[in-house]
């Protein structure tokens, strides 16, 4: 009974006044992005990269290492660590908040909260990166391709180790004997940042920066006008994309490339209702940065799958990039390097326990295998469950129904297997988590908000010590406890959670007359006329 009464008295404190007060929530999700912008600020350190010394005016600025040593810097990692990990929570805790508040009834100024988004996202991306540096590995691959190296088949610490060079002796392990991954629009990016910033790491990551917050705004940007004409759903894609502490802080502050692959697959979006092939043109360079944007182009053909000549459209218009930029303009082999790192397993996910579990009885290439397929296998359940659950809610504009309108159609089937995908991977990192938040924004509120936030959360202060340089043993062990055990039981908790939703739906276990019935639902035409039998029923009805 004890035990009853105080969970009871913790529900009824969160379901306060001050969980639905948009103040309180606004300001917990300023107050953990400025502690990152502060943080970063501070200079080179544990958590914050070092891109070489600054040569121009040109960000990312931070207070130089011999101003910083007068004043105590850098702080300790026991400092620096434990406050980030303050600061995700608490940004996460304000995004749900806010949540709470667009429920209740809050409709603020979208143009203000735009402003403010973006004012937010340039400054995090006018200081140094921090704890993840994948950055400088965008810098190496650049820097290679300059020198007139192929990236795709000789990786940065090949040329390092035997010749000194400005650019690639900033990078850091773990990633330096690794090829790169990227699609061929991914790789000039990566090659122009080297061309504007020439020998400065520094200038090239400044560029790498833009190249990742310009995207991301343009994408916040395409969602909001996308919610036009509902301003709760306008309030809601404010608060999940540009204003949404967690992508901030694992896309921008991180200075990933997930924007400039999602941007192009956004733009899609955009053009569904009016020009497929456009459409497919812009998928079509979505997976020119990165393969794993084919789920949103499987996303938009099953959209169009009722209408065979705009199926064709799409798959014609997808072709032509595809074609030019992994069969013309990259090396051979691009495209399968693009796809190299689908076997790995990351800290964090659930993997790492169900892998070491296999371990004790099985070799590690047999128990890498199995945890792999098991990865598939289990997205595809994860995602049919999904599928039978996120609700139906017409994408703002649409002129027939939610099941008939292909914008709505492909923004659902964008999320669910987005999120099926982030969520069941073995190797999956808190800044994946874009390709799931951004179709969540235009949907109204589901359990995925909170199945997200709670993902989001977890991978982000697990990766706080992300990087592999510069930790003390001690903090190396408690990392470890974070993210591969900590992290890994939420992420596992968050498969058990969606199982949940999934039954206490009510849906059955799928049956072959159920099976060949989506089949045949998912032929060009169909349902656009009732068969005889079942108009014969409704008019006797």
């Amino acid at each position: 009974m004890n035990v009853h009464a105080a969970a009871e008295r913790v529900r009824h404190w969160l379901e306060g006044d001050w969980s639905s007060n948009q103040r309180i929530g606004f300001r917990l999700i300023l107050a953990s992005c400025f502690t990152t912008i502060v943080v970063a600020f501070l200079g080179p350190s544990t958590v914050t990269l070092n891109v070489g010394p600054a040569r121009s005016l040109l960000p990312p600025w931070f207070i130089p290492a011999d101003v910083g040593a007068r004043y105590g810097l850098p702080l300790s990692q026991w400092i620096l660590v434990p406050v980030l990990w303050v600061s995700i929570i608490v940004g996460a805790v304000g995004l749900w908040v806010s949540w709470r508040a667009v429920a209740a009834g809050w409709r603020p100024s979208i143009r203000r909260l735009v402003y403010l988004g973006v004012g937010i996202n340039l400054l995090t991306a006018c200081v140094p990166p921090l704890t993840s540096a994948d950055v400088l590995m965008y810098a190496a691959y650049g820097r290679l391709q300059v020198l007139g190296i192929d990236p795709y088949s000789i990786p940065p610490a090949e040329i390092f180790r035997q010749t000194y060079d400005p650019v690639l002796i900033w990078t850091e392990r773990p990633w330096q004997d690794t090829p790169s991954v990227y699609g061929p629009i991914a790789s000039f990016s990566q090659y122009l940042a080297n061309v504007l910033g020439g020998d400065s790491m520094h200038d090239v990551v400044f560029w790498l920066q833009m190249m990742c917050v310009i995207p991301f705004i343009v994408i916040c940007g395409i969602m909001i006008k996308l919610a036009h004409g509902n301003p709760a759903r306008q309030t809601r894609s404010v608060l999940l994309t540009i204003l949404n502490p967690l992508l901030i802080w694992a896309v921008i502050a991180g200075a990933h490339n997930e924007a400039i692959s999602l941007v192009f697959a956004i733009a899609g979006l955009w053009f569904v209702r009016r020009s497929s092939f456009v459409t497919g043109l812009c998928i079509g360079l979505a997976g020119c940065v990165k393969v794993s944007l084919v789920f949103y182009g499987i996303a938009l053909a099953w959209g169009y799958r009722r209408d065979w000549k705009k199926l064709l459209s799409l798959g014609l218009g997808a072709a032509v990039p595809i074609g030019i930029g992994y069969g013309i303009l990259s090396p051979p082999g691009a495209l399968l390097a693009a796809s190299r790192n689908t076997g790995y397993v990351s800290g964090g996910s659930w993997a790492p326990i169900f892998k070491g579990a296999l371990e004790f009885v099985l070799p590690d290439n047999l128990a890498s295998s199995i945890t792999g397929l098991t990865g598939w296998v289990l997205m595809l359940v994860v995602g049919w469950m999904l599928s039978r659950v996120v609700p139906w809610d017409a994408v703002p504009g649409a002129h027939v129904p939610a099941r008939q309108d292909p914008l709505t159609i492909a923004t659902r089937t964008a999320l669910v297997i987005s999120a099926a995908w982030v969520i069941s991977s073995p190797y999956s990192l808190p800044w994946y988590d874009l390709i799931a938040w951004v179709p969540l924004a235009l949907l109204t509120r589901n359990k995925l908000d909170m199945l997200l936030l709670w993902r989001g959360a977890a991978l982000s202060v697990a990766y706080v010590a992300g990087r592999t340089v510069g930790f003390t043993e001690a903090m190396t062990g408690v990392t470890f406890v974070v993210r591969d055990v900590i992290c890994s039981f939420i992420q596992i908790g968050i498969i058990v959670a969606v199982v949940r939703w999934w039954w206490a739906s009510g849906r059955e276990l799928p049956t072959l007359r159920g099976l060949l019935t989506t089949l045949r639902e998912m032929l060009p035409g169909a349902g656009r006329r009732p068969s005889r039998r079942r108009s014969a029923v409704a008019g006797r009805r």
